[in-house]
């Protein structure tokens, strides 16, 4: 019988749509074989740059009532390095996909091309992260310079272009398009909401870097609706990120339009085991819905 779970997003086939979201793991092929064999349909790697990046100095995290926040500050080794563990994943089964970042439309081009000739399956384009001084953010926040990013590493690679869109913003919808226009091949829809943490006692912000991004629960109704907004104004597929941790969660995302969904921060909770009760919930849900596919509930919703 034909895989009910099995999902194409941007000509990439997935044995099923729950995936590993940037920004928890994946820096090492060995972490994301962990993340594959716990039933993950493909991974995208941690976000990486064109040379060493050390990050903020800590505190980095801090757990908050609905999630972690976070200001990090895209620690890396630099494409140059990531390149042998990206060729360590070809053997893995499922499609891995690079997350990558620039301070220029050339140097995303760049470090994306080279990402792809390691053996990358396709490319996820961090445009979006909201506490990175002169990277991502105000790439993300301006159309027409994410139009620029996704023409420029589009004119360099043949592999799929995956664009993170940052919900920093007053209509996602603009930026989406923009990025759809340009030849982008899917939208990943949402990465953190900027947001802060003070302690009452010593009267500082906790982050170092002051500002950070929330990761979690908190921010799942948020996400639906950006991935209900998006789906609706562009034709390429959407892929749902955001307080993603129970096979509810991932349905509801389906529901409202996403193709596919990855999780995070609900690793860090749940432990790998959250990929398999995720897939096996919603394989489930279909059954007992009378469902035959997975693709059939996606955007099911925006006919209601």
């Amino acid at each position: 019988m034909p895989n009910p779970l099995a999902v194409k997003v941007a000509g990439l086939e997935l044995k099923n749509p729950v995936m590993l979201a940037s920004g928890i793991l994946g820096l090492t092929g060995l972490t994301l074989k962990r993340v594959v064999d716990a039933g993950a349909g493909a991974v995208v790697t941690k976000s990486v740059g064109p040379c060493e990046r050390e990050g903020y100095p800590n505190p980095t995290v801090v757990e908050v009532e609905c999630g972690f926040l976070n200001a990090v500050g895209l620690p890396n080794a630099g494409i140059r390095h990531f390149r042998k563990e990206i060729s360590e994943t070809k053997t893995l089964g499922v499609p891995i996909i690079v997350s990558i970042y620039g301070f220029t439309p050339h140097e995303f081009a760049e470090v994306g091309a080279a990402a792809v000739e390691a053996g990358a399956a396709a490319l996820e384009l961090n445009v979006s992260c909201p506490h990175v001084k002169n990277t991502g953010s105000e790439i993300g926040q301006t159309p027409r310079l994410v139009r620029d990013v996704v023409r420029a590493v589009k004119s360099r690679v043949d592999k799929p272009v995956l664009v993170k869109l940052t919900p920093n913003v007053t209509d996602i919808t603009k930026v989406a398009k923009a990025a759809a226009a340009a030849g982008a091949d899917a939208i990943t829809a949402i990465n953190t909401v900027r947001a802060m943490v003070i302690d009452i006692e010593t009267t500082r912000p906790i982050l170092a870097n002051k500002f950070g991004g929330l990761s979690g629960v908190g921010i799942k109704p948020i996400a639906v609706r950006c991935v209900y907004e998006v789906s609706r104004e562009v034709e390429i597929p959407v892929i749902g990120c955001g307080g993603i941790g129970t096979w509810q969660d991932a349905v509801e995302f389906m529901l409202a339009g996403a193709s596919a969904v990855q999780i995070g921060t609900a690793i860090a909770f749940n432990g790998f085991e959250v990929f398999k009760s995720v897939r096996k919930g919603i394989k489930t849900y279909l059954e007992r819905k009378g469902f035959r596919s997975v693709t059939e509930i996606v955007g099911l919703s925006q006919s209601k």
